[in-house]
């Protein structure tokens, strides 16, 4: 059979017209998934098309492969097309069923560890419907749609529903919503709405918390001691802790103060009661109110900065610990350059963290006779050449003095579990006692491991194992935390580094000319 001139030319516009079925094709099945049959329909008339062309140009394109260019070309076209193949096939395999990686140094785009175990132990179903406008200047609506698509990745219980509240104002009215952006979640006849601002300071800490009241689930709580100038959670100064109270949130704790000048009793439902560096003393009524509450099996944690003001002393007495006077020095563990600052690394970290320190630290020094039934645990050390400073000023270079100072090593900080003395069968008492409460102010909380170290002594305190660990960074500003050799290090290797490289570059480019 002998092909026509015009049929070249029906043959080639056939072509034309099958390559450009495939690209849209190809376009419809990644911008329009909605439509994806259509879009196989598509590609499937492009195929044809371009099979009808091959026979009505069959002569032509055989005598054109046959060749030894041809073969070449051929051969080149197939393993091309084979890639392209490859690389398509994978994209469309990826839009049914992908596996999402966050490779960001802060892991900003993963769910916490504490909220995918909850989704994934969810036993009701539960409903989030977001009442969203037709507008969303601050993309507050799209962030939160995201996060909730995020969620249903670890659970099946979970559905989502957007209502223009303006176009079905009878749903807004029947959830008792006020304002644009909120969302109403629901679950066994409870309901808790979610603001828009409370999406923005933080969704996922009022997502999880929303889904665990609904479900009934109860959430621990921790109480800090207010009313003797304590830390201030709510402070976004240098010196609050704010960041702490962030960093329990996240962890799905319920943080709240807790006076007790107006309140006879700690809560009952107080998980740990944190007593963060008062520099005002504690009443003796208030005294024995803490110590009948660990007497009863209580949890406490108690941070106290070098010479306490008296009351920190007598709650911890009971446990045979005490809180040494003066301010610690390790010259071989510090951060530089300030040698009163002392670092602590993995091996003299009971929970294994690379590195904390703490600015301004007293001693907490347990009897060197423990009774049975009485289990004192350094929580952090120092070093062997480490030593407290009775007589420490800030302005002067701190020495040791034999005849007045204590020579280390001593623990900075011990964790305490003792049988309760209340009648309170098989309930154990903890206590963590840390002596500085600096590490865990805003300005030195996210560097380091010092937030680690103190959320893994709540956690350990309120029995939550499983949440003792490393987490995650959520601040994009980290400090360089460099030790002595490090800040040697620095300016020697800048000055000699540099000239040493283009030093060996150029004997290197003047051998190869030789």
């Amino acid at each position: 059979m002998q092909t026509t001139p015009k049929a070249y030319g029906y043959a080639g516009l056939i072509a034309v017209l099958g390559l450009v079925a495939l690209l849209i094709g190809l376009v419809i099945m990644l911008l329009l998934p909605e439509i994806r049959l259509a879009a196989w329909a598509i590609l499937a008339l492009g195929i044809l098309l371009l099979a009808v062309a091959f026979i009505l140009n069959f002569r032509q394109v055989s005598s054109a492969v046959a060749g030894r260019r041809g073969r070449f070309s051929a051969g080149t076209t197939v393993m091309t097309s084979i890639f392209i193949g490859i690389i398509l096939l994978a994209n469309a395999l990826s839009i049914g069923a992908y596996k999402r990686f966050d490779l960001s140094m802060l892991a900003q785009f993963t769910l916490a560890d504490q909220t995918k175990d909850i989704l994934g132990k969810l036993s009701a179903p539960v409903e989030a419907l977001g009442f969203f406008g037709t507008t969303d200047p601050y993309g507050t609506n799209g962030y939160a749609t995201s996060l909730l698509n995020e969620y249903k990745k670890y659970t099946d219980k979970l559905t989502v529903r957007t209502i223009d509240p303006d176009a079905h104002p009878e749903e807004a009215r029947k959830y008792g919503i006020t304002e644009y952006g909120t969302i109403a979640f629901e679950s066994q006849s409870r309901r808790r709405l979610v603001p828009a601002q409370s999406i923005a300071e933080g969704a996922e800490y009022a997502f999880t918390s929303a889904i665990l009241e609904v479900t009934g689930t109860v959430q621990k709580k921790v109480y800090f001691l207010i009313g003797h100038d304590e830390r201030d959670i709510n402070s976004t100064s240098s010196n609050g802790f704010s960041s702490v109270r962030e960093g329990l949130r996240t962890d799905l704790y319920q943080v709240e103060t807790l006076s007790l000048l107006t309140s006879a009793d700690i809560p009952q439902d107080a998980a740990v009661l944190v007593i963060a560096a008062p520099q005002k003393a504690l009443s003796s009524r208030e005294i024995a109110t803490i110590m009948v509450y660990l007497a009863s099996g209580g949890q406490a944690l108690i941070l106290a900065d070098p010479d306490p003001p008296p009351g920190l002393d007598i709650l911890i007495a009971p446990w045979l610990v005490t809180i040494e006077s003066g301010t610690v020095i390790d010259p071989t563990s510090y951060v530089a350059p300030k040698k009163t600052i002392p670092s602590v690394v993995a091996e003299r970290d009971v929970f294994g963290l690379p590195i904390t320190y703490f600015p301004g630290a007293a001693a907490i020094i347990p009897q060197e006779k423990i009774p049975q039934g009485l289990q004192v645990l350094a929580l952090v050390k120092t070093t062997k050449d480490s030593w407290v400073e009775k007589d420490f000023d800030p302005v002067k270079e701190s020495t040791f003095d034999a005849g007045k100072d204590l020579l280390g090593p001593f623990p900075l900080g011990v964790l305490i579990a003792a049988q309760s003395s209340a009648g309170t069968e098989g309930k154990l008492t903890r206590l963590a006692v840390i002596g500085d409460s600096d590490f865990a102010s805003n300005e030195h909380f996210r560097n380091g491991n010092n937030s680690d170290l103190f959320l893994n002594s709540v956690n350990w305190l309120a029995e939550e194992a499983q949440l003792i660990t490393i987490r995650r960074q959520v601040l994009p500003f980290r400090r360089l935390v460099p030790n002595e050799f490090i800040l040697k290090f620095i300016p020697y290797s800048s000055i000699g580094v540099l000239p040493l490289l283009v030093l060996i570059t150029g004997v290197v480019i003047w051998w190869r000319r030789r």
